[in-house]
């Protein structure tokens, strides 16, 4: 928690800070990249920063934080740090890399606030990033520990043993262990980071959500190949995996990771998700079937139309073989199927408008407009948010108040 000396003056500077955090983060990263190139090269998403998602990431994070140690300075925010920290470790973020951010951080802020910025001003805003910091390293720490690796020893080579078109955007990629070392067993709804060399020589890394239940050998994701619009540009890790990578081909993946995955409690569950937000359900209902699991499961996905539901036979086979799941489709074209459903509605999706459990666990997955308009609706209906789980695509915009 905040110190005597420092909780004041964090209270009495947060509004100024939360005001101009977006631009201190901007400069924050420009003048990271410039001082340090090395960490555009297997740490961060170029792409993210074209698009000033990182930036956001960042912004809201500290806010956050600096926030919940002044209203509830006895617990820090568990959920928000757990996040984050699952993510640092599917990329082998290590603890020294944490003062390379602290220095760079403390100049933005510095040259964005001038001379608002006094010495205990700094002071006071260091202490925040230190007790955010050293609660990342600690979480991180018992990650890498659990899996029996280092932060460098995170990464593994696969080959590529299956490359499967889903739909016109959207290829499944399965890949085989090719050294000695154990699969171990991800947990239903994890993902891993690819990192990929691009075509002018540097490292990029990508989150992917395991799409099917591990089986000690194979792995497997789903990649949506990203369109840029209103001229950006395409996503170059998608474009080059859908373009130039094939069975026989090596793919470096990390260990799996991620912090939302299927409760054990014996609750009903729901899923809903929309377009490629399917990924981390498909795997969740693999380990369902694995399982051989008598839960009461509910999946409810939207989509454009049949041709453009991701995974589609995998699920619908899933759900099948399930004891006790039902499956509800939402498209805008057309309230028609082919998939023996329990029902094809038109438009957007409603939960509500399907025989849902009143004590279920509810997953949610897929673009943000999506995503709060059915917690919205869930919460109308008198779901209670905590038991409602989110996986915001984008980098870290999980982080995004969907409030």
């Amino acid at each position: 928690m905040l110190s005597d000396t420092s909780r004041p003056v964090v209270a009495a500077t947060l509004p100024v800070v939360g005001d101009h955090i977006g631009e201190i983060a901007q400069r924050f990263y420009r003048h990271l990249f410039d001082e340090h190139p090395e960490l555009m090269d297997g740490v961060f998403n170029r792409g993210n920063q074209v698009h000033g998602h990182q930036q956001q990431a960042l912004a809201g994070s500290v806010a956050a934080f600096a926030t919940t140690l002044l209203e509830t300075p006895e617990r820090v925010p568990e959920q928000l740090l757990r996040r984050i920290a699952h993510k640092h470790a599917s990329l082998g973020i290590r603890p020294d890399q944490y003062q390379v951010v602290h220095d760079n951080l403390m100049w933005a802020i510095g040259d964005v606030l001038g001379d608002a910025v006094t010495p205990e001003v700094a002071a006071a805003w260091d202490e925040v990033y230190w007790l955010m910091a050293n609660a990342l390293i600690n979480q991180e720490r018992g990650l890498y520990s659990a899996r029996g690796v280092r932060s460098e020893t995170v990464w593994r080579d696969w080959q590529v043993v299956r490359k499967i078109q889903e739909t016109d955007d959207v290829v499944t990629f399965v890949v085989k262990r090719i050294d000695d070392r154990l699969v171990k067993t991800s947990l239903p709804g994890q993902y891993v980071t690819l990192r990929m060399r691009m075509p002018d020589g540097k490292l990029q890394p990508r989150q992917y959500s395991l799409t099917r239940a591990d089986d000690g050998e194979h792995r497997q994701f789903s990649v949506k190949r990203e369109r840029g619009e209103g001229g950006a540009p395409d996503g170059e890790m998608s474009t080059l995996l859908h373009e130039t990578v094939g069975v026989g081909d090596t793919l470096t993946l990390s260990l799996p990771y991620g912090d939302v995955v299927l409760d054990d409690s014996g609750r009903p569950v729901v899923f809903a998700s929309a377009g490629i937000g399917i990924s981390p359900m498909a795997g969740m209902l693999s380990h369902l079937v694995a399982a051989d699991s008598g839960l009461p499961i509910t999946v409810l996905h939207a989509d454009l139309d049949e041709a453009s539901f991701p995974l589609r036979r995998q699920v619908v086979n899933d759900v099948l073989a399930l004891k006790n799941a039902r499956m509800y489709l939402w498209y805008e074209k057309r309230a028609q199927s082919l998939e023996p459903v329990d029902g094809v509605l038109e438009g957007l999706m409603d939960p509500t408008a399907v025989d849902i459990p009143g004590d279920a666990l509810y997953y949610l997955c897929g673009p943000l407009p999506f995503m709060k308009a059915v917690r919205s609706r869930l919460i109308e209906h008198g779901v209670a948010p905590r038991d409602i789980q989110y996986e915001v695509f984008g980098p870290d915009l999980w982080q995004a108040d969907l409030d």
